[in-house]
């Protein structure tokens, strides 16, 4: 219980020193795409627009916000996008949850302060990054010219 807080606290922490993307014109697109989605179900294999799963809606996400067109699996996302590092990640990058960098299992669009949307088995929600039932594996920054 104490481990789990200090790696929400701390990974917190980083996360909040990241650049600000308000600004900028494809992140501002992403997001409110991102987030007219909230409150739609989970279903497993769904790509949008009534239902997702989590990659189905990243991939959704970006494409209909920003016409980037991401591969269809999480593992997909990972391998086919540039990686960040946690020091690094801004507003619109991917997080990727599993066991290892081989063995992705779940995918979430960061939206700052320690924040990401994704869909779940709650359903597309907002949550926390760093939570005891996440294991972050990394991240990656599907277009160069996030802010």
């Amino acid at each position: 219980m104490i481990f789990a807080f200090a790696l929400s606290f701390f990974g917190a922490m980083n996360l909040n020193q990241t650049a600000s993307a308000s600004d900028n014109k494809e992140y501002s697109a992403v997001y409110q795409t991102a987030k007219q989605q909230l409150g739609k179900p989970y279903v497993y294999g769904a790509v949008g627009p009534s239902y997702f799963d989590c990659s189905g809606f990243t991939k959704y996400v970006y494409k209909k916000s920003i016409k980037k067109t991401l591969p269809r699996t999480a593992q997909a996302q990972y391998n086919g996008t540039k990686k960040v590092s946690k020091n690094n990640v801004k507003k619109g990058d991917l997080v990727y949850f599993g066991y290892s960098k081989r063995s992705i299992s779940h995918v979430g669009m960061y939206i700052g302060n320690g924040r990401m949307i994704d869909a779940q088995n709650r359903g597309v929600i907002t949550e926390r990054v760093y939570s005891p039932w996440w294991h972050v594996v990394g991240f990656s920054r599907p277009v160069t010219n996030l802010k």
